[in-house]
């Protein structure tokens, strides 16, 4: 699979000076595309992220709040330092794994006390752990960050997944999961593997609940991979 760099071009200031083109990672990589109604089997590259850890009901969790006002400062910072450097960038949409000991809490139901999550903003490939150190500390001199002591700089790779496009509130979501869990993956000859993603396209600040677009994503692997690891 082919990924676009995102570089379509170039801008032009009123004085003529060209400026590279700013890259939207939704528009330019093939993970953040989907259809509802549609759902894919996909190779999913590996991408380096801000993450914060936390458990709990993301309505009502003042860790989930703190890790949202971490994340976006920091990830802002990246950006303007990156922009400075002549490579700007849309900040890509927020995203999350969800996982629980017992799945039917998050699939079926919805006990949202007992989810567990890492909720995650990508950085560019070109992002570095010293640029991340140093957006960490000027985003803490602006302003006290609630939980710096909790982010962390790390690549991950989900490899082969399945994923589609949720339309509508988030509560919404367990049908079309039992199916991409039950119908889809099974008959593609997978089973499930690591944590259950989302991607947000829509900010449920500003979105009709019955308008908001979430990816829902598996990480997947064939099922005779399992197989032979019993011979």
């Amino acid at each position: 699979m082919v990924y676009s760099n995102g570089v379509n071009g170039s801008r032009r200031k009123a004085s003529g000076e060209t400026l590279p083109e700013k890259i939207d990672f939704k528009k330019s990589l093939d993970g953040y595309r989907s259809k509802a109604g549609e759902i894919r089997v996909l190779q999913v590259p590996a991408a380096q992220y801000l993450m914060i850890d936390g458990t709990g009901d993301p309505n009502t969790s003042d860790a989930y709040q703190q890790a949202l006002q971490t994340l976006y400062p920091v990830a802002y910072k990246l950006k303007f330092a990156s922009k400075a450097q002549g490579r700007d960038y849309v900040v890509p949409p927020l995203e999350g794994l969800w996982w629980a000991e017992d799945m039917a809490v998050f699939t079926e139901r919805r006990d949202k006390s007992k989810w567990s999550w890492t909720m995650m903003l990508m950085a560019p490939a070109w992002i570095t752990e010293e640029d991340f150190a140093s957006a960490v500390e000027a985003a803490q001199e602006k302003k006290q960050l609630p939980c710096p002591e909790r982010i962390r700089f790390e690549t991950l790779l989900e490899g082969q997944c399945v994923q589609t496009l949720h339309i509508g509130p988030y509560d919404d979501e367990a049908g079309i999961l039992a199916t991409m869990h039950h119908e889809f993956i099974p008959a593609q000859g997978l089973r499930m593997t690591g944590k259950h993603h989302e991607i947000y396209l829509g900010d449920p600040r500003k979105v009709a609940p019955e308008k908001l677009r979430t990816i829902l994503r598996q990480p997947v692997e064939p099922l005779q991979q399992k197989e032979d690891t019993w011979n």
